[in-house]
């Protein structure tokens, strides 16, 4: 299938800037940069409206930047904490997914959507992270989530202790079944 042509209304990480005519695959515009208004079909009548409209849509852009920088700044160094259960090697029983960490900012007082967490892969362990949160296309912060046990368990890993039980060596074994104690 053949690639769209498409506009870009805001800059689109690993994409292009605002204003710049892109091609992608047909299901990408269609799925996400279309619904989203994230940008429109390149046609002359589409190519026209943006040019008339290009100075106001930038400067929509510059102010939306400027709101997110300032939110940036009250909330740098953001920390939030789960509390999850986990087994003694501190592998979870489940995972902790973009929706957690943004129930947990939003709860802290930073309102996001879980879109804007932009996570890898889930976090699956006991342990400090830093995820990157996407406040505006040229504007990401990073929140610290600690997830643990128990709230004393989360104040221990922000300290920087080791929380999980260290594998302790291998309990001795008695002799085999069948083998005599040479020590008899």
């Amino acid at each position: 299938m053949a690639n769209v042509e498409l506009i870009l209304l805001q800059r689109v990480e690993k994409l292009g800037q605002m204003g710049e005519v892109v091609k992608v695959k047909p299901g990408y515009a269609r799925n996400f940069l279309l619904p989203q208004a994230k940008a429109v079909r390149a046609t002359k009548a589409n190519r026209e409206r943006f040019e008339r409209e290009r100075i106001q849509l930038e400067a929509q852009n510059l102010k939306r930047r400027e709101e997110a920088e300032r939110v940036a700044e009250r909330v740098s160094g953001l920390t939030v904490v789960l509390i999850r259960q986990a087994g003694d090697s501190g592998s979870l029983f489940g995972s902790v997914s973009g929706r957690d960490i943004a129930e947990a900012a939003t709860a802290a007082g930073l309102s996001i959507e879980r879109s804007q967490v932009l996570l890898e892969h889930p976090i699956k362990a006991l342990g400090v992270s830093k995820v990157r949160v996407a406040l505006h296309p040229e504007v990401a912060i990073d929140v610290k989530v600690n997830v643990a046990r128990s709230a004393e368990e989360a104040a221990k890993q922000e300290r920087g202790e080791a929380v999980t039980a260290a594998p302790d060596e291998a309990p001795e074994l008695g002799p085999l079944f069948g083998e005599e104690d040479e020590a008899a």
